[in-house]
């Protein structure tokens, strides 16, 4: 997913070669370095809960607006709630929903082949995870924001300044919390998010079961799947791109596609697709195995 596919630096780059970026390291660095402010500041019980719903909320818009929605086109909205699935999911810090979008239709075309940005299985795991972020080969690979959301200008200003609702998000809590605000309120569960869903790029491309024969290393696994909300049911996702449900077994929870049901009872969503009842037969894609890899 960017994560599975995210491009937190929200930079368009002509740079060749594969160099340390130098730039998201400082950042991730400092990311990673600012849930410990809080030893000196101390906690509070506040900022613990801000952390935990933030976590639950931001991964929900990671997965239905990043993923689902700007990447998949697997339901239909309003232009306003389209204006609240891009300020939510960019609250994340994991850049604008053009750029997320295109980089992971990018990985969708290449996925796990050697020009994937991500594979665990050329590069290895931390390569997959986080380390691709700290190369400049990404950059040289950023692809055009293209397709009908770039003919919105809401969402095209929120891809030249991609950092907006993050800093934002991160003042108000500063602001309601005070210093634990910032550091676990905002810190850790941005870092946790970012890590979660890093964990689909890398874990999910490794580890877990492989219902469907796709032309790629996607894996269902549970335990991404439960911290991603449903979103590690990846293999089911590499067969079904265009599916806004991951999770097509009864035992396969899906809180997201939960959500997104909830919203389609209140006129917030519409035309959420899901794979045909015929079409989930293991027999019948094995036979029959579809380039699920496409971009959608």
């Amino acid at each position: 997913m960017l994560g599975e596919e995210a491009m937190p630096a929200g930079e368009r780059s002509s740079a060749t070669g594969d160099r340390l970026y130098l730039r998201n390291v400082i950042y991730f660095g400092a990311l990673h370095a600012l849930p410990l402010g809080a030893l000196i500041t101390g906690a509070s019980r506040g900022a613990f809960v801000a952390a935990a719903v933030l976590y639950v909320v931001r991964i929900w818009f990671v997965t239905c607006g990043y993923h689902s929605y700007f990447s998949h086109r697997a339901f239909k909205t309003s232009r306003w709630f389209q204006l609240v699935l891009a300020i939510g999911a960019q609250t994340s810090s994991q850049g604008s929903v053009l750029g997320w979008a295109a980089t992971h239709r990018y990985h969708h075309v290449h996925a796990d082949a050697p020009s994937d940005l991500h594979s665990p299985h050329h590069r290895g795991l931390w390569y997959a995870h986080i380390g691709w972020l700290l190369r400049t080969e990404y950059l040289a690979r950023s692809q055009p924001r293209t397709g009908p959301f770039a003919a919105f200008p809401e969402l095209v200003w929120l891809d030249r300044h991609p950092y907006v609702p993050p800093v934002c998000l991160a003042t108000a809590l500063a602001l309601g919390l005070g210093w634990p605000g910032l550091f676990i309120g905002y810190g850790l569960s941005t870092l946790a998010v970012y890590h979660a869903t890093f964990a689909v790029n890398s874990l999910a491309h490794r580890f877990g079961a492989r219902p469907y024969a796709t032309p790629d290393g996607s894996r269902n696994n549970w335990l991404v799947a439960l911290i991603m909300l449903g979103g590690g049911w990846h293999n089911n996702h590499h067969r079904f791109p265009r599916s806004a449900r991951h999770g097509l077994r009864w035992w396969e929870l899906d809180v997201s596609y939960g959500v997104l049901v909830v919203l389609g009872w209140l006129a917030l969503v519409s035309e959420i697709r899901v794979p045909r009842p015929e079409s989930l037969s293991e027999h019948a894609v094995r036979r029959t195995p579809e380039r699920s890899h496409r971009p959608c």
